[in-house]
């Protein structure tokens, strides 16, 4: 799943990492040259109208809702910058916004023409509650912020890269020869099992099974459109009894919650100053008052690591597994670039290594899991590109089409790592994480698990794709993943 805003699903990128990214650039590239480097804002003497398809609301909402990309495929070929978007959850149309420059004035905010209420992502308010990051506004949300990056600060994950290599390798080695299976399934244990171990730190007693039970039951709800139709409508939220899809769910949210709080009274009954697992270190965090988060905040904070953070990254793990099997030559050059480091290499030794990494961003620009940047709302009236913005009007990035624009990737839908390698891309040409304040917290962790996840499949297994056409993307729930899962045969571990 992934986190958006009232609109329809604009969220998970925006869950993880401002400050946690490992990488102190988007690429590793060198800086080439691009037609949207910074320049001073020209004042418009005359505003253009702003670009809106013919459709009617309804039905663009339906289209969104059930065929997103060919949606937003139709609205980039008539507006080749931004356009009104009918969404779920506003009375009016929103702004999308997919030109690199439009984003960088919306997302970085420099002259405050833009706010990000917390108030515009009350989709996922029924999984995160009202303390999560994504829920907070204003000073709230950056002390909030302050207290949960040093947890996810680059040089701490360097600490989680062997139990994420365990958790890997053991997942990959219950595969057997001859297997059929979906690599998405594949893919959700180990970044579940991540959280759950490195995140949540329980690696095992009684709360261990249970709570990952529990976790995939709500996962599932979110299978298709119709199936999680009650985020996107109030009106559905209604408890009708434990068979109905809300008063379901509401119940299953209610034994997950009694798992974790079970999880936080016995960490505070018995502190262990030893322990390294991000939410022991959430627990010990304290602002400048030296207060620390109390179990609503810690609860609503793992909520929305857990739901927001390991299925995004195992959708994406899917894809470039996808990717590296659809293409031999791509696929040589990860094992090669992987042997040249001997064997048993370190983890982090992996994750430094370059044409990995460009794979890896690769594989999440064009295949982003999350379709839009977490809503902004303009102040007052302002300018944004050569079209005037009323105060008041609700906004949005498209991390989607960003990232398919051909002027900014040439051969946009062609699978091609190199393009990282030659060129540096700025925060606001690729940004699979989202930008500005509500950059997706967990970006760190999350690239260290697609990077050693890849790594491992690339080097350890010996797999045959069973999709024998293109695999399209389609909505599960709030993001964007492969329609099949990405079927595969295992045929045996390489030595």
């Amino acid at each position: 799943m992934g986190f958006p805003s009232n609109s329809d699903f604009f969220w998970l990128r925006d869950v993880f990492g401002e400050y946690g990214s490992l990488d102190k650039s988007v690429t590793i590239g060198k800086q080439g040259p691009s037609p949207y480097r910074v320049k001073p804002m020209a004042i418009a003497t005359e505003f253009k109208s702003i670009p809106r398809l013919s459709t009617g609301k309804f039905q663009q909402k339906l289209q969104l809702l059930l065929n997103p990309v060919g949606y937003l495929t139709r609205l980039a070929s008539s507006a080749p910058d931004l356009a009104y978007m009918p969404a779920a959850g506003y009375d009016q149309p929103l702004v999308l916004a997919y030109h690199p420059e439009a984003i960088r004035q919306l997302l970085s905010n420099s002259n405050q023409a833009f706010a990000a209420p917390g108030e515009l992502n009350g989709i996922i308010e029924p999984l995160v509650g009202q303390q999560s990051l994504v829920s907070l506004s204003g000073d709230r949300h950056r002390q909030e912020r302050k207290l949960i990056m040093p947890a996810f600060h680059g040089a701490r994950m360097h600490n989680y890269g062997a139990l994420i290599t365990q958790i890997i390798e053991e997942e990959l080695s219950q595969l057997k020869p001859g297997q059929a299976f979906q690599m998405q399934d594949i893919t959700q244990k180990i970044t579940l099992r991540t959280i759950i171990e490195v995140v949540f730190g329980v690696q095992g007693g009684d709360r261990y099974a249970p709570i990952m039970a529990m976790t995939r039951k709500i996962l599932n709800r979110f299978t298709s459109p119709i199936a999680n139709s009650f985020l996107f409508f109030t009106s559905l939220q209604k408890d009708l009894g434990a068979w109905s899809p809300w008063g379901s769910f509401i119940r299953d949210r209610q034994a997950l919650d009694e798992l974790i709080y079970a999880e936080l009274q016995e960490r505070r009954a018995h502190p262990d100053p030893e322990r390294t697992d991000i939410l022991s270190l959430l627990m010990a965090a304290t602002d400048e008052a030296g207060n620390t988060m109390d179990d609503q905040q810690l609860r609503d904070e793992l909520m929305l690591l857990l739901f927001a953070g390991h299925e995004t990254t195992a959708i994406a793990m899917a894809w470039g597994t996808y990717w590296l099997h659809t293409h031999p030559e791509v696929m040589a050059k990860v094992r090669a670039e992987i042997t040249a480091l001997g064997e048993n290499p370190d983890p982090m030794d992996i994750y430094r290594l370059p044409y990995l990494a460009a794979v890896c961003n690769e594989t999440l620009r064009i295949n982003p899991v999350a379709m839009f940047t977490f809503a902004r709302q303009a102040v007052a009236t302002t300018q944004l590109l050569d079209y005037s913005i009323e105060g008041g009007t609700v906004l949005m990035g498209s991390i989607y089409l960003l990232h398919q624009r051909p002027d900014l990737y040439p051969n946009p839908r062609e699978f091609r790592p190199e393009r990282f390698l030659e060129r540096q891309f700025t925060p606001y040409e690729f940004m699979p994480f989202g930008g500005g304040v509500r950059r997706c917290a967990g970006e760190a962790l999350a690239m260290v698990e697609l990077r050693l996840g890849l790594a491992a499949i690339a080097t350890q297994t010996d797999l045959t794709l069973l999709d024998q056409v293109p695999v399209a993307a389609k909505r599960k729930g709030l993001v964007l993943s492969p329609a099949t899962g990405v079927k595969m045969r295992f045929n045996g571990s390489k030595t």
